[in-house]
């Protein structure tokens, strides 16, 4: 029966998503809170981009239910201990802070040292709250307990890293919010199997507002969840790694993480390297991010997010082999033949390019 809750969580975030963003477009519409498109942007004409408040409503909304139904329980259906439980809401408010951060830039712009050292800052305390990395399993060592320092390192690192690497991915219509949905799914998917259901709780309810939010965000997009959207929904998945997957004692815990994020984690990593050839700042937006470079060889907008999301759902499907989860092999196989297809539409694409030049 706890497993009940999940469903409930993801819910009802998926009926507060789908009732109040078309709300939240009215206001953005009404008070002039719009992108306007320039020669970055993919989009043609001005977008909303508020819908983080919505997907924020509505994760919110799912875990207060569940709350107040009494659905805080472990796996055993017993009341969570209250460390486990102030682990829910502090990555829940954790990921408030992260999108008042995000959407002050959506309305104020602020300058990117602000930025980097207000997330410092609120990924620290999120630390000290009890959202940390305090040791590795590491194999054929076992566990190692980190020094406080080492720990509050490699805790900011992961914590600011994905909510700017799934700010970056935010790039085409349903892009993060479909990545994003992928990746809540599978984390909560391994955070039942490895017996952390107040993780999986967060997870279920991000991902039923992320999938709530692709009715409106998906191409065409009706709206944008923005940075403060893109914020929320990165830490968040950066949390739920933290309390529901690096905490346990698996030697595979420390890789999980990783690979159900690899997508944006990597497309991240490979901007800031290519941008640091090119003795450009890291931190100076431009056009050099993987979907970009999708589109730019002739590639659909539909068929580079869907190449995406195939991408995002064969590391998943290696994310639940590696957890040890029954038949993870079969979803592997599974995945990687719903890769194949757009996958050769990337390689004749690349084909033709090439052709057309030479």
């Amino acid at each position: 029966m706890p497993y009940l809750y999940h469903l409930i969580a993801f819910l009802v975030s998926a009926f507060v998503v789908l009732g109040t963003t078309p709300i939240v477009k009215k206001f953005g519409l009404k008070s002039g809170l719009f992108d306007v498109p320039d020669k970055r942007k993919v989009h043609q004409r001005p977008m909303v981009r508020l819908g983080g408040v919505s997907i924020f409503l509505g994760t919110l909304a799912a875990l207060l239910v569940v709350w107040w139904s009494g659905g805080f329980v472990d796996a055993d259906g017993a009341i969570l201990p209250r460390s486990e439980e102030y682990q829910i809401w502090g990555v829940t408010l954790g990921g408030l802070a992260f999108f008042l951060i995000g959407l002050a830039d959506d309305l104020f712009g602020l300058s990117a040292f602000t930025r980097l050292l207000v997330e410092v800052i609120v990924a620290s305390l999120a630390w000290k709250a009890g959202v940390q990395i305090a040791f590795l399993s590491m194999p054929l060592i076992g566990m190692v307990n980190l020094p406080p320092w080492i720990s509050l390192l490699i805790t900011v690192i992961w914590l600011v890293g994905m909510v700017n690497a799934t700010n970056w991915i935010d790039g085409l219509d349903g892009l993060a919010a479909g990545v994003s949905a992928i990746a809540a799914v599978v984390m909560l998917i391994v955070c039942l199997f490895m017996g952390q259901p107040a993780a999986a709780l967060i997870a279920a309810a991000l991902a039923g507002g992320l999938i709530g939010f692709l009715r409106y965000n998906f191409n065409p997009a009706q709206i944008f969840m923005g940075d403060g959207g893109a914020y929320f929904v990165g830490f968040t998945l950066a949390g739920v790694g933290v309390i529901g997957l690096v905490k346990t004692t698996a030697v595979t815990s420390v890789v999980l993480p990783y690979l159900i994020l690899a997508v944006p984690i990597l497309d991240m990593s490979a901007v800031i390297v290519d941008r640091l050839r090119r003795g450009k700042s890291p931190f100076k937006p431009d056009k050099r991010h993987l979907h970009h470079r999708l589109l730019e060889i002739g590639l659909s907008h539909r068929m580079t997010v869907i190449f995406i999301y195939s991408l995002t759902i064969w590391a998943g499907s290696l994310a639940l082999a590696f957890a040890g989860i029954p038949f993870g092999k079969i979803y592997v196989l599974g995945a990687t033949l719903l890769l194949i297809y757009p996958a050769v539409k990337v390689w004749q694409q690349v084909a033709r390019m090439k052709k057309e030049e030479g």
